[in-house]
């Protein structure tokens, strides 16, 4: 491979990792969903599955993915606050754009092995699920106070953070607003506090590999029924975060980060092979 493919499937696995870790830490956005639409979900939960089978191979492809998630998480947490506060509605069309860039080939990777009608049926079981927890989590978000956690408390938190990395259309920044934690999670991120990261953490890696390893199990065994109902994860992800439409000028500037989101991902599936 040449020093140029090299620099450039790099700084795309970066790029691709950046907007995964700022969606991972935006509200009402999935993480796994946006690596779904960039073509990666499933070679990324097989990396880290058999992450020693192959060694060199799984690091090469995953270190600059995961260093663009951690720059993303770190470096984003206050600005993505800032700008959900402010500007939510430009920011979900950029998600939206973002996500919709690459759905032809996330379809034709889903049925490269390939379709039979049954398919569908995980599929809108996982839209429906996906849709109806949004509207539980949305309806329950801030009944529940601010409370200062304890060890085991940062410990969950980490575990529903890898949960929502993982499971597409899940989003750990809703799970965590309707238990009060979102806040304090994003503090502890954004500067950097180690007595939250470390527990966090531990938590975010303990459940990153054990439902990786089982959802890679799944790819193998059943890959078409698993593919699709991820698919409908992540359609009901991009529904659950429309905020609708109008014709005041937040909409009509939405639509334009909406083109330039789309354009960003259609560009980097180029590189996703």
């Amino acid at each position: 491979m040449k020093a140029s493919e090299v620099i450039m499937n790099f700084l795309s696995g970066f790029l691709k990792g950046l907007v995964i870790g700022i969606g991972g830490v935006a509200p009402g956005v999935s993480g796994g969903a946006i690596a779904v639409m960039f073509g990666l979900y499933e070679r990324i939960t097989d990396a880290i599955a058999d992450i020693f089978k192959d060694f060199k191979k799984n690091v090469i492809f995953f270190f600059p993915i995961a260093l663009g998630g951690g720059v993303g998480v770190l470096a984003f947490s206050k600005i993505i606050q800032y700008f959900f506060l402010h500007y939510e509605v430009q920011i979900k069309y950029l998600f939206i754009g973002l996500m919709l860039g690459t759905l032809p080939d996330v379809f034709r990777q889903a049925n490269k092995k390939g379709f039979k009608g049954i398919y569908i049926v995980p599929c809108i079981i996982a839209f429906i699920i996906t849709i109806i927890t949004v509207m539980l989590e949305n309806a329950g978000i801030d009944i529940i106070p601010d409370a200062t956690p304890g060890m085991l408390q940062l410990v969950l938190y980490g575990v529903i953070i890898g949960i929502g990395t993982i499971v597409p259309g899940i989003s750990a920044s809703i799970v965590l607003m309707y238990l009060g934690a979102y806040q304090i999670v994003l503090n502890g991120l954004a500067d950097i506090n180690i007595a939250i990261l470390i527990p966090v953490g531990t938590g975010f890696v303990i459940s990153v590999f054990l439902f990786a390893k089982l959802i890679s199990l799944l790819f193998k065994r059943v890959y078409g029924y698993t593919y699709y109902a991820v698919l409908g994860f992540v359609l009901g992800s991009i529904i659950a975060i429309f905020p609708g439409i109008s014709f005041r000028f937040e909409y009509l500037t939405s639509i334009l980060l909406f083109i330039i989101g789309y354009l960003i991902s259609f560009s980097l599936s180029k590189y996703s092979k």
